[in-house]
């Protein structure tokens, strides 16, 4: 497929038959390579750093996998990589012929981040934008992902250079929003609620992360951050509200051993219903199927 192709399956003049590729000012979608066969592509975004997107995102992968799916991960919070410190994944991604092989956790989940090139994992990533933007597009077109049914990107906090990359060029079949309970914090996330409809990307839902404590002794819940504002977000902005995940050390205490495909506490339970609705929700076309139409 050639990018003149992959840029008018975006462009709003697709149907029309006016739509001419060397005027067209819709960005392009990259592309699958030959290496790769996946047929859902879901960003998990945040707006706002610190809600524990990471862990969704892991999370969702963890849960997706153990229903029988194929599943990857794409890294592309290029200057704060932790998926590779939550899998315990240390192993260098190996080259083959053009491409490069993601790297494997213990269960079969693929991943590719930064982090597993840098000779050390603390090494910090001093990039502009553009540079970092280019990453997350080689982590698309240069790695044979081979066939996979569900593709995560933990993008990073905020609506700049990055998040906007992976809008414009993956073809991306949705976007899940995390949030924390904070008012703040749901500022910020409305944010990204919006970009995300200025550029057409169809959100499915939002998570609130770090909701409440369970108390171990009485199993009361207790929330530290007070009273929730994200159902209120959700009813504004029309959108569901998938799921609520409380505040467990033991996936603290898991992820920090890179040990989190082990969990089974209840943001595990709390998680399902989300799996469920992207099951449903995405019975539609395939990347492929999409790029011959």
């Amino acid at each position: 497929m050639t990018q003149d192709k992959a840029k008018c399956s975006t462009c709003k003049d697709k149907n029309t038959g006016q739509c001419n590729p060397e005027k067209c000012s819709e960005p392009a979608v990259l592309p699958l390579n030959e290496a790769s066969d996946i047929k859902r592509v879901v960003a998990v975004m945040s707006g706002k750093g610190g809600v524990g997107k990471s862990s969704v995102s892991a999370l969702l992968a963890v849960a997706l996998a153990r229903r029988g799916h194929q599943v990857g991960i794409l890294d592309a919070d290029i200057t704060g990589p932790s998926i590779p410190k939550l899998f315990g994944v240390i192993d260098r991604p190996e080259q083959f012929n053009k491409f490069i092989l993601p790297a494997r956790t213990i269960t079969g989940i693929r991943m590719m981040s930064l982090n597993l090139l840098l000779p050390r994992e603390d090494d910090p990533v001093i990039w502009r934008g553009p540079i970092l933007s280019g990453a997350v597009k080689q982590f698309w077109t240069d790695v044979a992902w081979g066939k996979l049914d569900y593709l995560i990107v933990d993008m990073p906090p905020g609506t700049g250079d990055v998040p906007l990359t992976v809008m414009q060029s993956l073809p991306l079949d949705g976007l899940l929003v995390v949030s924390s309970p904070q008012d703040l914090s749901m500022m910020v996330v409305r944010k990204a609620i919006k970009m995300a409809r200025l550029i057409n990307v169809p959100i499915l839902g939002l998570v609130e992360n770090m909701s409440y404590l369970l108390c171990p002794h009485c199993g009361e819940k207790v929330y530290l951050f007070g009273s929730s504002h994200v159902g209120e977000a959700a009813r504004e902005n029309n959108l569901p509200l998938l799921a609520v995940l409380p505040i467990d050390p033991n996936l603290t205490e898991l992820g920090d051993a890179g040990l989190i495909e082990n969990y089974n506490g209840p943001s595990m339970q709390n998680i399902e219903p989300l799996v469920e609705v992207l099951e449903k929700t995405l019975n539609k076309k395939t990347i492929k199927e999409r790029e011959g139409a």
